[in-house]
């Protein structure tokens, strides 16, 4: 981390983590959030009294930002009833962190959602179950005519457009396999999405094995989340029956039939 980029309360909580480890215990929920394919990864660990948090501690694998909204956010929420920490927000954590850079902010994002996915746990709440149809199939993703054009898309016409970006396409045939590769020219950070356990045979799916494409086998995806635009999206993992959410930019669904 180059010091004239990040405050030195950012500074000061990456190099010297609070509250880092793991708790055990009936009285303890577990949120995890992110994926680590693609290096975003956060558990939080909380132990809760009397319906305030007694004790909190994580782990986090990612990039110094990750680590210092982690050990900020554990600051903030010890010792603060359920209601309390769940009102605790990304910008919170950056303006007690004096401030984030604007590519890192989804850092904060993280942080906050961990924490909020470790206290629901802990109150039994469910993921939302309210649902837009997808297009392109009977299967349901929510979110998906909400966020369409501000961050969904069916197809495209620039691929300049997604430079740089965390997109991930869903998979929808030799059209979603040729999505991703052109990707590729603009941008590394491609994620292909597969209920499947392999791509079917071909040169196509070979170039896409063999590109830098991060692919998630027997995997389907629930929920397309953010304010104005697409920030995150809920993953269901088929093979271990587990969900959790990966921070991306931009998704490609299926094509409308």
């Amino acid at each position: 981390m180059k010091s004239t980029q990040y405050s030195e309360k950012v500074l000061d909580h990456f190099r010297k983590p609070r509250n880092v480890g793991t708790l055990e215990g009936d009285d303890v929920a577990v949120g995890r959030v992110g994926n680590p394919v693609c290096g975003d990864l956060m558990e939080f660990y909380v132990k809760v009294k009397d319906d305030r948090i007694e004790d909190i501690k994580f782990k986090t694998f990612g990039c110094g930002s990750a680590i210092a909204t982690a050990s900020m956010i554990t600051e903030l929420a010890k010792g603060k009833s359920i209601d309390e920490a769940l009102k605790i927000t990304r910008q919170d954590v950056a303006d007690e962190l004096d401030g984030l850079p604007p590519i890192k902010m989804h850092c904060s994002n993280l942080a906050a959602d961990a924490l909020r996915n470790a206290l629901n746990n802990y109150r039994g709440k469910k993921p939302s179950e309210t649902s837009d149809t997808q297009a392109g199939g009977s299967k349901e993703i929510a979110g998906s005519n909400r966020f369409m054009g501000h961050g969904a898309f069916t197809e495209f016409t620039d691929p300049s457009a997604f430079k740089d970006k965390r997109v991930m396409v869903i998979e929808d045939g030799d059209r979603s396999l040729n999505i991703a590769l052109e990707l590729t020219k603009v941008t590394q950070r491609v994620v292909y999405v597969t209920a499947s356990k392999n791509l079917p045979a071909g040169d196509l799916s070979d170039r896409v094995t063999g590109s830098n494409i991060k692919i998630l086998y027997e995997s389907e995806i629930l929920e397309i989340k953010g304010l104005n635009t697409v920030e995150k999206v809920l993953i269901h993992d088929l093979n271990e029956n587990e969900e959790y959410e990966l921070f991306v930019d931009s998704i490609i669904l299926p094509a409308r039939k």
